[in-house]
């Protein structure tokens, strides 16, 4: 509020000509933020539903689900690069976690039912490595983040065929997943009114908490700010710019696999398509929120309210009866405009 209080004073100080440039720039700066306020308000008076309890709660739903991939896709954007190979990862997370929950195993005949900390300390170590190999690839041989991570997305799916094909599966959809894990997951935390809000929203916000504790008061925290600010800057003052760099893919790729093991239970089917183009949700929620490709910049509210405000437009949308082919077409432009708005401010700031 204060700063809000001092933004107002400031404006009233200026001169007619000067308070209408700060008003313009201060409209240009947020337009994404106007305009999907514009819709929300606009689709709401449309569809009255869309503003009723179970929509609301059915958005809280989805943007818990999608969270940790977008902190994850965040922090290596405040690296000022991306990881376009995310949705594949969570996808081949999801894959490994239901094949190790599966009632009726085909692709392990003789390996039954695993405990759901073994799944899940499985992606976890998969999504790492696989975090260590994009990271170590850029920090080292000093790669571009996209070539980088479209190589691992194109092996990574080739993976995922490969690993659907093991035993009597033939590639077939994984189902039939074990009631205790589907229950862990998507089992009631509590209810309002008929609407259930599910466990996997309270796992989202604790990873949300320990990813903000990460990087707010952290040394490793405060080294991927530096590095993604000036990284010949953050090299020169000490920082060890190859550790930081893999460690943050490292995390990212600890952050998908969690994604895909509650993926696995949440949809409670799992094929080669899963997390098909999560990467492209998670990017746009990031710069929606303010996470800024040029680096150094970003903060988990921002991917919180990012996710947040694309989940409230893509629920809007159904809500309107929108094909959903135009979506991806919506995602295109939301990530387009953000980007350019991102610029500006960079631009400016210069």
């Amino acid at each position: 509020m204060s700063e809000l209080k001092e933004k107002g004073n400031a404006l009233k100080a200026m001169n007619a000509k000067d308070r209408k440039r700060a008003i313009g720039d201060i409209m240009m700066n947020n337009a994404m933020f106007i305009i999907i306020a514009i819709a929300i308000v606009l689709i709401a008076l449309k569809e009255p539903a869309f503003v009723s309890v179970p929509s609301i709660i059915n958005i809280i739903n989805l943007t818990a689900a999608k969270l940790p991939i977008a902190l994850g896709v965040g922090g290596c954007i405040i690296l000022a690069g991306t990881d376009v190979s995310a949705g594949r990862q969570v996808g081949l997370a999801a894959c490994i976690a239901a094949s190790l929950q599966l009632t009726t195993n085909k692709l392990f005949p003789e390996m039954g039912v695993q405990a759901w900390y073994v799944a899940l300390a499985a992606v976890i170590v998969v999504g790492a490595i696989l975090g260590f190999v994009n990271g170590f690839c850029m920090a080292k041989f000093k790669l571009h983040p996209y070539i980088v991570t479209l190589s691992t997305q194109l092996i990574i799916y080739g993976i995922i065929l490969l690993y659907l094909q093991l035993g009597t599966n033939s590639g077939q959809t994984l189902s039939g997943m074990n009631p205790a894990y589907r229950e862990l997951i998507t089992g009631e935390l509590f209810r309002i009114g008929n609407t259930v809000v599910p466990m996997y929203v309270l796992y989202s916000v604790i990873i949300t908490i320990i990813v903000w504790v990460i990087w707010n008061k952290t040394a490793f925290g405060k080294n991927m700010y530096a590095v993604g600010s000036n990284e010949e800057a953050a090299n020169v003052s000490g920082v060890n710019v190859v550790r930081t760099i893999i460690m943050v893919f490292m995390m990212a790729g600890a952050l998908y696999g969690i994604t895909g093991f509650m993926d696995a239970a949440r949809i409670a089917s799992v094929n080669a398509t899963t997390g098909l183009n999560y990467e492209a949700d998670a990017i746009a929620a990031c710069v929606i929120g303010g996470i800024s490709f040029v680096g150094g910049i970003g903060k988990v509210s921002g991917a919180i309210i990012g996710v947040l405000l694309l989940q409230v437009i893509f629920t809007g949308l159904t809500y309107l009866s929108v094909d959903q082919n135009l979506l991806f077409i919506v995602k295109g432009l939301i990530i387009l405009v953000a980007c350019a708005i991102d610029m500006r401010k960079y631009l400016v700031r210069k």
